[in-house]
């Protein structure tokens, strides 16, 4: 195992948020649940078991992308294709995101929500491209420690080409959601978007005016404008182009 591998395990560990024991998934509809995630690029997905680090539910798809086999493949191989540069941020975001969550929330919502960030990753031809990373935690142990995960990584390589050191933690349940957490950031910088906010980033992603959207929300147009313009505020883009891209890359769309 390689130092920087170790040191992500270590964050897990440290951090005394992963299960003690097995935990069962729920009964869920598996694929619809995948089929939910908006894809804007090849992607794969598989479920880690924190609990004893085992994988299973890995998508085909992973051989396309990585060249592993989806029958034999390991968390460890999965870890090591990260690139090498971009080891830290990961284990800076995954520490991150433990704190915001347990810390700052509570614990109490974490099967509501899903984390988000990016990283480069060595693909099957040998090339390192820009993965996009969600995490969706399906159980928890009696203590709340996250057990079983839903993992998705998306080649998001024709949007950007390096991470932006930030992460995101988004609402699964239509809540507030918290983005562009800066890593390195020593306060609690962050871009923070209501409920109703993130209906509309959707329907702009999705092509719909202001009237569009209004009737879809049952608001007026002149409120819908309002909205976005105080979310270009805050996400500190000029159009909707811009937003868009911005988004996919925070996996809020």
């Amino acid at each position: 195992m390689s130092t920087e591998i170790n040191k992500l395990k270590v964050i897990w560990e440290e951090g005394q948020k992963k299960a003690h024991q097995n935990t069962q998934l729920p009964l869920l509809d598996f694929e619809a649940l995948v089929s939910s995630i908006i894809s804007v690029g090849p992607f794969y997905y598989y479920i880690i078991d924190f609990f004893d680090m085992s994988l299973t539910n890995v998508s085909p798809s992973i051989y396309d992308i990585h060249g592993f086999d989806p029958e034999t493949v390991t968390f460890d191989d999965i870890l090591g294709s990260i690139h090498p540069d971009d080891m830290d941020f990961v284990s800076k975001a995954e520490a991150a995101n433990i704190d915001l969550v347990y810390n700052k929330l509570g614990g109490n919502d974490v099967l509501n929500y899903k984390s988000n960030y990016s990283f480069r990753s060595k693909m099957k031809n040998g090339a390192y491209e820009l993965l996009n990373h969600q995490a969706i935690v399906l159980t928890v142990d009696g203590q709340g420690r996250f057990g079983k995960s839903l993992n998705i990584h998306t080649n998001i390589n024709h949007i950007a080409t390096r991470h932006n050191n930030t992460f995101s933690l988004l609402s699964l349940k239509n809540e507030t959601s918290y983005i562009n957490i800066e890593i390195t950031a020593e306060n609690d910088q962050f871009t923070l978007f209501t409920k109703r906010e993130v209906e509309i980033i959707r329907g702009i992603s999705e092509g719909n005016s202001n009237k569009e959207i209004a009737i879809r929300l049952n608001i007026s147009a002149g409120t819908v404008k309002k909205h976005r313009n105080n979310i270009y505020s805050k996400s500190g883009c000029k159009n909707s182009i811009e937003l868009v891209n911005k988004s996919m890359l925070q996996g809020l769309i």
